[in-house]
């Protein structure tokens, strides 16, 4: 049975495909504690601060929450910009003053890989998505990371159908894939050795795969092929 979801399904995941839709986001006059209360009812760690348009301003984290208690207890002599920023938000009220702005943001339609890197290089642990200005989602590490935990059997789906049949235009019944754990074994034969590393690249763009191991056989060795002489000074 032909698996149409696979078929259709991207090899490399973008960040709509596995953000959070449904967002809790405050204003910039949502008071302290009401941010407390978000967080802690919703179980996140962030709040997007979006005005009436729904375009980000900022983002509000746990960490700009736990600034309050350091309230009055600032070391002397902290004049740069990072121990002011910090004071500041110790004593903030509303998301206007604890809010970090401008929010490092990303589109819908961007690769998770890129995203992930994004994270790590701007050192935050979500993004909020924004398309045409206006927030549709957000993307937690959480997230990110889900594209790793899927199952050997709906990799081994999207190899089948959504690489062999879709990508290749080949039928996938000839072909023997086994996945453990992430690491693709697959077995058959194509008709060009050049599609040996066509086939395995894109199975290792397949979300969730670790390794390919192919046992593949080809029926034309199309290395040293050399172009016809009228074409050759083209």
């Amino acid at each position: 049975m032909i698996d149409q979801d696979a078929l259709h399904r991207p090899t490399r995941l973008q960040v709509g495909d596995v953000m959070t839709r449904d967002v809790v986001t405050i204003s910039v006059d949502t008071p302290f504690k009401h941010i407390e209360q978000l967080m802690d009812e919703h179980h996140i760690s962030a709040l997007p601060v979006v005005d009436a348009d729904r375009a980000v301003v900022g983002i509000v984290s746990e960490a700009d929450l736990l600034l309050k208690t350091e309230a009055g207890g600032e070391e002397p002599g902290g004049w740069t910009s990072d121990a002011r920023e910090r004071r500041a938000k110790a004593h903030a009220q509303t998301a206007a003053g604890l809010m970090s702005s401008p929010a490092v943001s990303v589109a819908p339609d961007v690769p998770l890989a890129a995203a992930a890197r994004l994270m790590r290089k701007q050192g935050v642990k979500r993004l909020p998505v924004v398309k045409d200005g206006r927030l549709v989602g957000i993307l937690s590490r959480a997230d990110v990371l889900k594209s790793y935990l899927r199952t050997d059997d709906e990799i081994r789906s999207d190899v089948l159908e959504g690489v062999i049949r879709a990508s290749m235009w080949l039928d996938p019944d000839p072909f023997d894939v086994q996945v453990d754990d992430g690491l693709v074994r697959i077995r058959g034969q194509v008709d060009r050795r050049s599609d040996v590393e066509i086939l395995t690249i894109l199975i290792l763009a397949v979300e969730g795969v670790i390794g390919v191991d192919p046992e593949l056989t080809f029926r034309f060795d199309d290395r040293n092929v050399k172009p016809p002489k009228e074409l050759s000074g083209i």
